[in-house]
């Protein structure tokens, strides 16, 4: 009899351990809309998702995620303000369009400062990367994961970009960012500044020639359709961040957070390989689309990173000597690991 009853005893001890942690945890029931700009189809789509999987999963049902994507909601910058007054609660977007409300967050538009992806995680996941997103907390945001948005390459209308000289007085939609306006104007360009939710119009009508974004962006936005030549030139390695709302965040309980930001790291991951699965194929993608494709060489990304280098002294002037130099040495002790 002592046997039966330790073995039932054990059995719901059992049960009780497979039991949805929400019913031990402060989680309420919560419906969070989520923002994001780009195509429901696309990688940040799908991340989003599973974002919005894992959260209903370690709420035990209770947290509800509402994926708004296509820029329903708005541009990046008008998500964020929505966020910031806590008329939205979460999004993810570009951390380019953030730099106007935290300038540290410039450091990530440095042309030519990461080389490749290893670089990135370390880099975005170090001291560094939780550092510049702890300082959105002051401006009413908080940042929870980054995903890659991928290395930024260039497409045009007007002419195969093979050498700088090619690039002069092509009209070139850029992010609403002066690290990239200052950038593409220095490299001879005509700089337009456009929020992304415009940019297949202006490219259709051709109000704008080109424009700069990674190899799975230019093909979820189907930019190949209103778009003929692509430069491989690796500019810019671009992240996406999560954010929410700070208003938001500070009426959550604790577990209603770490929900939040398990989920995240779980998107982050999906995302990464994701968005590095669709890369790989996405160039013969568009090739076989009808793109023209030019590889830039490596003696004329060494012209335009010269020709760049007061722009990386005006982005060191700007996110503070201090944090570029221990972005420096941070990407210094990544390379030495190889």
């Amino acid at each position: 009899m002592m046997k039966t009853l330790r073995r039932t005893l054990l059995a719901a001890v059992a049960l009780a351990a497979l039991a949805p942690l929400a019913q031990a945890q402060d989680i309420k029931p919560r419906l969070i809309r989520f923002g994001y700009g780009l195509a429901e189809a696309s990688n940040q789509g799908r991340a989003v998702k599973v974002f919005a999987e894992q959260v209903e999963k370690l709420s035990g049902g209770k947290m509800k995620v509402r994926a708004i994507g296509g820029a329903a909601l708005g541009p990046d910058t008008q998500m964020q303000q929505a966020l910031i007054g806590g008329a939205q609660e979460m999004m993810v977007g570009s951390t380019a369009t953030l730099v106007g409300i935290t300038k540290e967050m410039a450091l990530w538009d440095t042309p030519f400062l990461i080389n490749n992806t290893k670089e990135a995680d370390a880099l975005l996941d170090g001291p560094v990367g939780e550092k510049i997103k702890a300082k959105l907390e002051d401006k009413g945001l908080v940042g929870l994961v980054y995903w890659e948005n991928g290395f930024r390459n260039l497409t045009n209308n007007k002419r195969p970009v093979a050498k700088l000289e090619d690039l002069e007085g092509i009209k070139l939609r850029v992010m609403q960012n002066n690290v990239f306006l200052d950038s593409f104007k220095t490299l001879g360009a005509n700089a337009v500044p456009l929020p992304y939710s415009e940019l297949f119009t202006a490219l259709e009508t051709k109000a704008v020639d080109g424009q700069e974004n990674p190899y799975n962006t230019i093909l979820s936005a189907k930019f190949y359709e209103v778009q003929k030549y692509l430069t491989v030139t690796n500019h810019v390695y671009a992240p996406w961040i999560v954010t929410v709302s700070k208003k938001f965040w500070d009426g959550l309980s604790k577990d209603e957070r770490a929900v939040l930001q398990k989920a995240a790291v779980v998107s982050r991951d999906f995302e990464r390989k994701d968005t590095r699965e669709e890369a790989a194929r996405a160039l013969a993608d568009l090739k076989a689309k009808g793109m023209q494709i030019t590889e830039l060489s490596p003696a004329e990304t060494a012209r335009m990173r010269d020709k760049l280098t007061r722009i990386n002294a005006t982005v060191a002037t700007q996110v503070g000597m201090e944090l570029w130099n221990e972005a420096q040495a941070e990407l210094a002790k990544i390379r030495a690991k190889k």
